[in-house]
């Protein structure tokens, strides 16, 4: 089972080595504009299409929409993601968290947090929609990520498929949730994959793209 994930891996390797070099250089850049529309973007990718919820971040973008809108507005231009009803409201709750006089600044609350790791368990206790997946997800996309896994539904079904776990979970506690990561961390050691490349490789593997 693990020469699939090593043949897999071979087919892709340069375009993850070339993706996660594009997510370090967003950090470099420390652009508030770009993170905050990484934020935003995880927050509308659960059980939704990223391609979707990236489609509707350039929308909200041309619209003038991106640092200030009304709830209701942000529910119709939010039609191609679920629950936009909720992902509205936390759209509209980050905008008034991270946006001061109209700009965004959220690379200012990141660089006072020590590690990606403190930067995770912040980003949930304060960002309304934001998970362990999707805190994850972010930081990854930022460049601040690579030793955290996102545990979306594609990639826990991969670990269990090869073995990593026994069962999928019901639910995703933060005790549940680091558990499988450090079940995952392990496995790539094992296989000598990085972590930070072997959930790009298990998204191709069972969705057959790369997308963000």
């Amino acid at each position: 089972m693990e020469i699939i994930i090593v043949e897999a891996y071979s087919k892709i390797k340069s375009d993850i080595i070339s993706k996660l070099s594009e997510f370090r250089n967003i950090w470099k850049e420390k652009n508030d504009i770009i993170i905050f529309k990484e934020l935003l973007f995880c927050l509308l990718t659960p059980q939704s299409k990223a391609e979707n919820a990236w489609e509707i971040i350039k929308n909200l973008e041309k619209k003038n929409l991106l640092f200030e809108a009304k709830e209701n507005i942000l529910k119709d231009e939010l039609r191609m993601v679920r629950f936009r009803n909720n992902k509205a409201r936390y759209v509209r709750k980050a905008q008034k968290l991270f946006v001061k006089d109209g700009k965004p600044k959220i690379v200012d609350e990141l660089e006072k947090l020590e590690s990606p790791l403190e930067a995770r368990e912040w980003l949930v206790r304060n960002v309304k929609g934001l998970g362990y997946k999707e805190a994850s997800h972010f930081l990854r996309n930022i460049g601040l990520g690579e030793e955290l896994t996102i545990l979306d539904r594609h990639i826990l079904k991969a670990l269990l498929k090869f073995g990593v776990i026994k069962s999928l979970p019901k639910t995703l506690t933060r005790k549940k949730y680091i558990e499988i990561e450090k079940n995952m961390r392990d496995f790539s050691n094992k296989i000598d994959i990085p972590l930070s490349h072997l959930d790009f490789v298990f998204w191709q593997i069972q969705t057959e793209r790369i997308f963000k």
